[in-house]
């Protein structure tokens, strides 16, 4: 293990909150005010440390599990861990939380009158992971992202305290657009934990095999495929963006990164041919900004 992991694993919540760096979209960037930017990442830590249990991602030597009182001869086992996990979500909302990064939470949880459902819906999700490994529809897999990436946004509103109908509505557009261009860009990560999120149904009308996830590189069925999604991935998008132009200040700034994130990370698959095997496409800082821009202005 390397120094890093060590800390990490000694480390539970800072290896955890450290995860933020690499994802698609800014977590709590540094123009939002300072409240603002702890509840968000007492939020993120939450949702990064539910995925990492349901991908079998923890840091090694079973902390988190002993935090949640898992014994370490039943840490490998995610739906006991999940189980545990969602007791201590519990005790978020009446008592004390085991986990540190649930303790982090319990603060933001009465400062914002946040309810519980946001995070059961994302444990919710993880359990589906061990249980659910295809998806024979779209509409199946729009039902999976209700689960696992909708209740993030609802989170943000609650947090910024801008919650309206229509913005939740806007705002689960932009979060399962953003679900299914991870899902694009990590289908080759996917399939090793035998897990496919392409819909069966688009598979079987592209003619692709799950043999052909499992290449190297991807032939033009697959390409064809995935720019089919992401197509799908880039109007969800459009819908959602009048949500940026719904609010105003540093929040403003804030929803049009989200947006940006997904565009951006859209056109550097377009930019690697839809060829997602080899690796996530990912795309450049100067991509992003130029993408946050055109969504500020509206123009995208």
């Amino acid at each position: 293990m390397t120094a890093t992991g060590t800390a990490r694993a000694g480390d539970p919540e800072r290896g955890t909150l450290d995860k933020a760096a690499g994802e698609n979209f800014p977590v709590a960037p540094f123009f939002l005010p300072k409240d603002w930017r702890t509840d968000l990442i007492a939020v993120y830590g939450f949702a990064r440390l539910v995925d990492d249990i349901g991908d079998g991602d923890l840091a090694p030597g079973g902390a988190d599990a002993g935090l949640l009182g898992v014994s370490p001869e039943e840490a490998e086992d995610r739906l006991l861990l999940l189980d545990a996990f969602e007791a201590d979500l519990d005790r978020v909302f009446d008592g004390t939380p085991g986990h540190p990064l649930l303790r982090r939470l319990q603060a933001t949880v009465r400062r914002r009158s946040l309810t519980p459902e946001p995070f059961l819906g994302l444990i919710a999700a993880n359990r589906q992971d061990q249980l659910v490994t295809r998806y024979e529809t779209y509409d199946d897999l729009l039902a999976y992202c209700e689960l696992s990436a909708n209740p993030v946004g609802r989170l943000v509103l609650a947090v910024t305290g801008t919650s309206t109908p229509e913005r939740i509505r806007l705002s689960d557009a932009i979060c399962t657009a953003l679900q299914i261009v991870e899902h694009l860009q990590d289908v080759a990560e996917d399939l090793g934990r035998d897990r496919i999120y392409l819909p069966a149904e688009d598979m079987k009308r592209f003619h692709v095999q799950e043999a052909d996830l499992a290449a190297k590189t991807a032939g033009a069925s697959v390409r064809a495929l995935v720019a089919y999604e992401a197509q799908r991935a880039r109007e969800l998008l459009n819908e959602g963006a009048p949500l940026v132009g719904s609010v105003h200040g540093r929040l403003k700034l804030l929803l049009a990164g989200f947006v940006a994130g997904g565009r951006a990370a859209l056109s550097a698959i377009a930019a690697a041919e839809h060829d997602v095997l080899p690796g996530p496409p990912k795309p450049g800082k100067l991509q992003l900004l130029r993408e946050v821009g055109v969504t500020l202005r509206g123009e995208g």
